[in-house]
């Protein structure tokens, strides 16, 4: 098992973590600011039958719970290996500008029915605004799928993708977001996963 230690003392992997944390850093700073933009722009309301079929219900708790408790596990059994967290990272970095853009291409305003999707735990710490137009793609969906391409073990793989389906579907039951927004959501975050896992796989095979 390759240990932090041993693993930043190679100078190559040392720069791609450090490089890499600087990029996620970038990108998520942005990706704040750029959040702040899309609230203020005008957006059009889609006619979506799937939401049509059913009245809203608020399953915020459930979502987060889930969505915090799969970063949990994540984290636990993944801290101890650096290649597998920088393949995350990066993974995680590309599918947030995937959606960047998929958000600045496509000026939805939340469904009319929809039941505000407030984080209790950033909530807990601060009053800050709750966005209700960063809809496509599902941002809690795809980074779930992501974390289920990710694990390696077969057991966290089953719960990671129970984990994706059901926030999936509890969005779409609080009518956060468009069925849309989680349809195209996994095949997004597959997508960020194997352009970084070929780049991977490249530099790899130059190596040797």
């Amino acid at each position: 098992m390759i240990t932090w230690k041993s693993y930043l003392k190679d100078k190559k992997h040392l720069t791609e973590f450090i490089i890499t944390m600087i990029i996620l850093i970038v990108v998520l700073i942005s990706f704040s600011q750029f959040l702040n933009f899309i609230e203020q722009r005008e957006g059009v309301i889609l006619s979506d039958p799937v939401l049509k079929a059913f009245d809203p219900i608020n399953l915020t708790w459930l979502t987060f719970a889930l969505i915090y408790l799969s970063l949990f596990l994540f984290i636990v059994t993944t801290i101890n290996k650096p290649d597998k967290l920088m393949i995350a990272f990066q993974a995680y970095g590309l599918m947030v500008i995937f959606r960047t853009i998929a958000m600045y291409l496509t000026p939805f305003d939340a469904p009319e029915t929809s039941l505000l999707l407030n984080d209790p735990f950033v909530q807990l710490f601060g009053k800050g605004e709750i966005l209700t137009k960063d809809l496509f793609f599902s941002g809690h969906t795809g980074t779930l799928f992501l974390l289920f391409l990710l694990a390696e073990n077969k057991v966290m793989k089953y719960i990671f993708l129970l984990f994706t389906l059901t926030v999936g579907t509890a969005v779409l039951l609080q009518h956060v977001h468009y069925s849309v927004d989680v349809f195209i959501a996994p095949f997004v975050a597959y997508a960020a996963y194997r352009i970084i896992k070929n780049v991977h796989l490249k530099f790899s095979r130059n190596a040797s």
